[in-house]
């Protein structure tokens, strides 16, 4: 999985390409946790994402719990088969969708 941020004062986008999996969740996790502090705005950038398991799902939920304490966080460009798995799961209800 490649993880590109970029970001402007108290925004942050990471846009994500690749599968987020068991492998790579602590990856992200490991970026979120670098680069999240003072953060006030977080855009997960989902355009290029293929697949995402329980352990990515894990990983944005945390990032959702952080930001709902610091500021707002909103997923973008997500697919029809990770749109799928957030429907299925209840994410939907959880995270801000665009």
């Amino acid at each position: 999985m490649k993880i590109a941020k970029t970001g402007n004062g108290s925004n942050l986008c990471l846009a994500l390409e690749g599968r987020l999996d068991t492998n790579t969740a602590p990856e992200l996790e490991e970026a979120l946790k670098n680069s999240i502090e003072g953060i006030t705005e977080l855009t997960i950038d989902m355009k290029g994402l293929d697949y995402l398991s329980s352990a990515g799902l894990r990983v944005l939920l945390g990032a959702q719990k952080t930001m709902n304490k610091q500021g707002t966080m909103q997923v973008t460009n997500v697919n029809d088969t990770i749109m799928e798995i957030f429907e299925v799961t209840g994410f939907a209800d959880i995270l801000t969708i665009e």
